[in-house]
């Protein structure tokens, strides 16, 4: 039986045997000794890694280490308010971090620290307060002003915007492409922040299904 830590766009933590591109974690440890998942989180690090570093090699929800995550692609981890991790990706880190700068999202320092960054995208990741379900933040947006890399939230399912195109996203990659031929208003899912990443030259690594062709 598969191990439940494969996220999806919502940020949930599924179990599936469909492999992922990248790992990740947030921030610490959210397994038990039977290696079920106990928590969402352990901190409002939120980082997406690679699969294969400096010939590291870990036993997956080993006790008391960081759990280990996965997703299809980064277009998912962006999604679910996963943001570079500045070890192993440390170049692709640095361009998150300049595409932060030139959007205009909030920042407390000129260096722009990880942490100012996570305590950011912490507020819209999950929906906070003691009256709230503690679900998936979500925002309305013209679906045509999306750019490349974000995921919405349409008929219950999640779509990947690419090149005026709707791709669905199922555990094993894309299916279903179909032209955007509207200005509707949709649900989004991916962060409004890396939104404005995304916006502002930040291009993510998107799963060989939503390719052309």
């Amino acid at each position: 039986m598969p191990l439940q830590n494969r996220i999806n766009p919502w940020g949930e933590i599924l179990a599936s045997p469909a492999r992922g591109t990248f790992m990740g974690n947030r921030g610490g440890v959210i397994h038990n000794e039977e290696r079920q998942i106990v928590r969402q989180y352990a901190s409002r690090r939120w980082i997406s890694c690679l699969l294969e570093f400096k010939d590291r090699h870990r036993a997956v929800m080993s006790p008391n280490r960081y759990t280990e995550l996965f997703f299809a692609d980064e277009a998912v981890a962006l999604a679910a308010g996963h943001r570079p991790c500045a070890e192993c990706r440390r170049e692709r880190f640095n361009a998150f971090k300049q595409a932060w700068v030139k959007s205009g999202n909030p920042r407390e320092t000129n260096f722009l620290y990880a942490d100012e960054m996570d305590v950011v995208l912490h507020r819209t990741r999950i929906e906070s307060g003691k009256d709230s379900g503690k679900g998936k933040v979500m925002y309305q947006a013209p679906l045509r002003s999306l750019p490349d890399g974000t995921f919405v939230h349409i008929n219950d399912a999640a779509w990947l915007v690419k090149r005026g195109m709707l791709f669905l996203w199922t555990p094993e990659g894309y299916s279903h492409p179909r032209r955007i031929s509207d200005d509707r208003t949709v649900a989004v899912l991916t962060p409004a922040p890396i939104v404005q990443c995304l916006r502002h030259g930040y291009q993510p690594e998107i799963h060989r299904s939503a390719l052309p062709g």
